[in-house]
């Protein structure tokens, strides 16, 4: 079982983020240098408009952000996590959909981390010692004091952000805005696996991160009795998102208009799809009877066709751009 489906297409491998992408990336603005790595220090005002890739210092080394800045210039950040397949080149919100596009002219900078393959971007024990990975992972110190800290200096606020991610990333959003409140104003969860301590998601999540990239769960959050899977379970800490501004979304499973399983491997990706998205589902109904049974308030939305692919996260993005801009005071 896989909780990312696989890329459609190898046509994306060698490319360069910013660099002849004009669907994708918005013309420079502001003198900064589309796809170009940043590497000087922080300025102290953000700039108005435009794409830059940063590298940003962190106990992990070095991880590249994708940034698009604010149209006029404003404190607002609307991070997007990725994928449980996330890349170590780009993250797959700048190629998979028009996510730069739909935010273009609005004041909130979009904060797209590179990396994280397997992570729950969650700080962990150890490394995986399964695929002789030589660093542990740190993705919640990084995106919620490491990252937020570097971009202060380009006048991004540290207490006006949202957070919003795909799959793993649906999940690992609600997670860090609900221990880390005060930076995070909004939380969007898009297929996300919001009931981990269900039946069977703890062995599903174990053969997932197995097959994406060979890592071990254990070094992630210890053996299946350890807290720290409660901690990370939304079901479990959704009291602590009271108040908080909310966008939660799945799809039925089945085939849409952005499915057509006209060769074998398509065939292939919409069944995988189709799996995977059931399960989110069951996995956020479940979440929604749990907010109502505390009286927490969140806007979801159930498309009634759709599977686990970009094209759909797409559509719910922009139909939780209204809420998120209102969150930020960022139109």
């Amino acid at each position: 079982m896989r909780f990312a489906r696989p890329r459609l297409s190898e046509r994306f491998k060698q490319r360069l983020i910013g660099v002849g992408a004009a669907a994708l990336v918005l013309p420079v603005v502001g003198g900064l240098a589309g796809g170009a790595a940043a590497t000087a220090a922080p300025a102290h005002k953000a700039p108005a408009g435009g794409y830059q890739e940063l590298w940003v210092p962190s106990s992990m080394g070095n991880i590249k952000v994708q940034v698009q800045w604010a149209a006029r210039g404003g404190n607002a950040a609307l991070y997007l996590l990725d994928g449980l397949r996330a890349r170590n080149d780009a993250n797959a919100w700048s190629f998979e959909t028009n996510a730069q596009q739909q935010y273009g002219g609005d004041n909130v900078t979009l904060v797209m981390p590179v990396g994280g393959e397997s992570s729950f971007y969650s700080d962990w024990y150890s490394p995986s010692n399964f695929n002789g990975q030589d660093i542990t992972y740190k993705w919640e110190t990084f995106l919620t004091k490491e990252l937020p800290d570097y971009l202060a200096g380009f006048g991004v606020a540290r207490d006006n952000n949202a957070v919003l991610g795909l799959s793993m990333g649906g999940s690992a959003a609600l997670t860090l805005a609900a221990y880390h409140r005060d930076q995070f104003k909004f939380a969007g969860s898009l297929s996300g696996y919001l009931n981990i301590s269900a039946p069977g998601m703890r062995e599903a999540i174990r053969i997932a991160m197995l097959d994406a990239g060979r890592y071990n769960v254990d070094a992630m959050w210890g053996p299946p009795w350890n807290p720290a899977w409660l901690r990370n379970d939304p079901f479990v800490f959704a009291p602590q998102l009271q108040g908080l501004s909310m966008f939660i979304s799945a799809a039925s499973g089945l085939p849409g208009p952005h499915d057509n399983p006209s060769s074998l491997i398509d065939y292939y990706n919409t069944a995988n799809g189709m799996g995977l998205e059931a399960l989110a589902l069951a996995n956020t109904r479940a979440f929604q009877v749990r907010l109502a049974t505390l009286g927490i308030p969140a806007n979801f939305d159930f498309p009634a066709r759709g599977t686990h692919s970009w094209k759909y996260w797409e559509g719910e993005l922009w139909k939780a751009r209204p809420q998120i801009l209102d969150a930020l005071n960022a139109w």
